[in-house]
């Protein structure tokens, strides 16, 4: 037990986490060039925020959540996901008095306790973004539009988007009401989480993954032919704006995402390719759930992207990932005088942003070398009495095999200009 990470965890080793700095430094590229903020929340909340924010009805809260009693007798939860802490930070932190938008991206871990698959474990890992303050379609479309450029930027293909719109409060009572009725005759069929749905969300119902609960709701009524005129007028804003920036979209009835939270707009990108069908990522907008929480009426809308299940699809298209820069030398030495100026040297070229190594472990000449060309180092030199005696030693490219005789005392500067 010791020796194992917990079931549905796992170790990002050296040899993996490259392609994490990757995503990170794109999706941070991207999110500056929109105007997006990182924010960084922590990693437990009180556990009402999560039944509030996420929903009570909610397989998150009702099954999933990572729940505990701390030593001062609250109840404590680790987060399930990351935008129930950013709407608390928004109204802790006074942001209603900012400029409007509000827009805000987080790379944050989660906690889930549910069944493991392939690309989902019970510790995954998400980016996502949230926009406070805006209620138009235009905000929507941004949103969507930044993990469009992303997916495009990262080089993966047979992603299709899909979109609903769940409605507003104002139209959304008459079609559940209506929903219901449908469901009713069918109701001693549907399995028994779905028959609590039935009474507390019936919409949820349409999240089933149950296969008996999918075939029931197939013939359901569908809420975008319900909508009141400002959510249609919405949603016809949101189809506009993605159509003017040349973002391809499917309409999808069934969508209403496991949130509680969401309104009008919901979202998911899918892939179609074969071994990582599924969704990739999905979001939504949250126009009440600044309110739930405690603000002001607020409206939102954000997504939250698995890390995890974005990099399994990329290496299931067999995109390559930019290999890490390799050290940029590694001083092999030759006596104790040797090593104690490999140790200056190191430090030296250390401080003037130059990565540089040495022997740590009393290797012979010829384990050092071996051990430099182990680790990918781009040079190599060996330093003995006669090369610090005389400033010169012989500089290796290990990539070419090309050797230059070089001034000992002028190293930073050769290494700086390669």
């Amino acid at each position: 037990m010791l020796t194992q990470a917990p079931k549905g965890t796992r170790d990002i080793l050296p040899s993996d986490v490259h392609k994490w700095h990757y995503i990170e430094k794109i999706t941070a590229e991207i999110c500056k060039n929109f105007g997006y903020k990182e924010i960084r929340t922590p990693v437990f909340e009180h556990t009402e925020l999560f039944k509030r924010g996420v929903g009570d009805t909610t397989d998150i809260v009702q099954k999933e959540m990572y729940t505990f009693e701390d030593k001062g007798g609250r109840s404590i939860t680790l987060r399930p996901e990351g935008t129930a802490g950013t709407v608390r930070s928004y109204i802790e932190h006074g942001m209603a008095s900012l400029a409007h938008p509000v827009k805000l991206y987080y790379y944050v871990s989660a906690y889930r306790y549910e069944k493991m698959q392939k690309g989902r474990l019970r510790e995954h890992h998400q980016f996502g973004v949230e926009a406070f303050g805006s209620p138009g379609p235009d905000i929507d479309v941004e949103i969507i539009s930044i993990l469009s450029l992303l997916f495009s930027k990262l080089g993966i293909k047979n992603v299709e988007l899909n979109i609903n719109s769940i409605g507003c409060p104002k139209c959304r009572k008459p079609f559940v009401e209506k929903f219901k009725e449908y469901l009713k005759p069918s109701y001693d069929s549907l399995c028994e989480t779905c028959k609590t749905r039935y009474e507390k969300n019936p919409m949820r119902i349409l999240d089933c993954k149950e296969d008996k609960c999918k075939e029931i709701a197939k013939g359901a009524p569908s809420s975008i032919d319900n909508l009141c005129d400002d959510c249609r007028e919405h949603f016809e804003g949101l189809k506009e704006g993605l159509e003017n920036l040349g973002i391809k979209y499917n309409i999808d009835t069934s969508i209403v995402r496991g949130q509680d939270y969401y309104t009008r707009t919901v979202f998911e990108f899918i892939s179609k390719n074969v071994g990582t069908q599924g969704t990739i990522c999905g979001g939504g907008r949250y126009d009440g759930l600044v309110e739930i929480c405690g603000g002001s009426h607020t409206p939102g809308i954000g997504f939250g992207l698995g890390i995890e299940r974005l990099i399994m699809e990329m290496e299931s298209q067999g995109i390559e990932f930019p290999k890490p820069e390799p050290t940029s030398i590694y001083i092999a030495t030759i006596g104790k005088s040797a090593d104690t100026y490999a140790q200056r040297l190191v430090y030296d070229l250390r401080q003037n942003g130059i990565s540089a190594e040495k022997d740590l472990m009393g290797r012979s000449l010829k384990a050092q070398m071996k051990y430099a060309d182990k680790i990918g180092v781009k040079y190599t030199i060996v330093l003995g009495d006669d090369e610090i005696s005389q400033n010169k030693c012989m500089l290796k490219n290990m990539f070419s095999g090309e050797q230059e005789e070089i001034e000992l005392d002028k190293i930073k500067d050769i290494l700086k200009e390669k």
